[in-house]
């Protein structure tokens, strides 16, 4: 895989805890080759240190800070203290996704049986247009073979890349609930009912409803689909067709929208 030589100051960095002295910790850097890496002690946690092994051990995943990068020797002094809760989530969220990328990536590789000059190539032109492997991926899922449009890519990998894209990545879904209640006195109401309901179910493609019976008159429309206003909007639509027949009929209907918890 491609690492970039060196961070830069400022930059959060996912870090494994190598050794721990008596005044600070070296660390490996993950995502640089596990280049070594420095915690003085007074950037070990706000206030005055009395046992730095209360806050850093071996082998501890943490994530830091880079205060100063020296190329020349090599030398990389980083902050534990300087990293908020919310910041160490974050950044471990994102290098567990860019984790799982690579080796997608490395599989996709295998299969295609590139040499190792191939693979740089191609992971460099990769990183040149987005910030990291997964990024990579979450756009071929949202866009296809169009995420990657003017990059000088191979069709077959073109075509490997989006696959390994969809097998692996999941749109996310949003999923609503509503009521409808339907009554109809006509001889066939009962058919007229059924012939309601299957008009809930005409919905535009990448949308997904299920109607269930819940008790005299009432059914209920679940509604799944990537956008919480396309959603919205196809229970609404969904609720209308089925009213519209019931109502052409001399029935009654009425919709009610079940409020999400949370």
């Amino acid at each position: 895989m491609t690492y970039k030589e060196l961070p830069e100051s400022g930059e959060l960095v996912v870090c494994t805890v190598n050794k721990v002295m008596d005044f600070g910790a070296f660390v490996g850097l993950d995502e640089y080759d596990d280049q070594e890496g420095l915690i003085h002690i007074s950037e070990v946690a706000s206030g005055w240190v009395k046992y730095i092994r209360d806050h850093v051990r071996e082998g501890q995943k943490i994530v830091c800070k880079v205060l100063d990068v020296n190329p020349d020797r090599g030398h990389i002094d980083l902050s534990l203290k300087d990293v908020n809760d919310h910041q160490k989530r974050a950044k471990i969220q994102n290098w567990k996704l860019d984790s799982k990328a690579k080796k997608w990536l490395s599989r996709l590789t295998e299969k295609l049986k590139m040499n190792p000059d191939e693979i740089e190539e191609m992971e460099s032109t990769l990183l040149e247009r987005f910030h990291s492997f997964y990024a990579v991926f979450d756009e071929l899922v949202d866009k296809g073979e169009n995420a990657v449009d003017g990059l000088e890519l191979k069709k077959k990998l073109v075509t490997e890349l989006v696959k390994t894209a969809t097998d692996n990545i999941k749109p996310p879904q949003v999923t609503i609930t509503g009521y409808v209640d339907l009554t109809c006195g006509k001889p066939d109401g009962i058919d007229v009912i059924k012939k309601a309901l299957k008009e809930t179910l005409k919905v535009e493609d990448g949308v997904q409803i299920e109607v269930t019976y819940v008790g005299t008159p009432r059914y209920r429309m679940k509604v799944t689909t990537m956008e919480y206003k396309e959603a919205e909007s196809a229970l609404r639509k969904a609720a209308d067709r089925a009213i519209k027949v019931i109502q052409k009929n001399n029935g009654t209907g009425n919709f009610i929208r079940q409020l999400e918890k949370g």
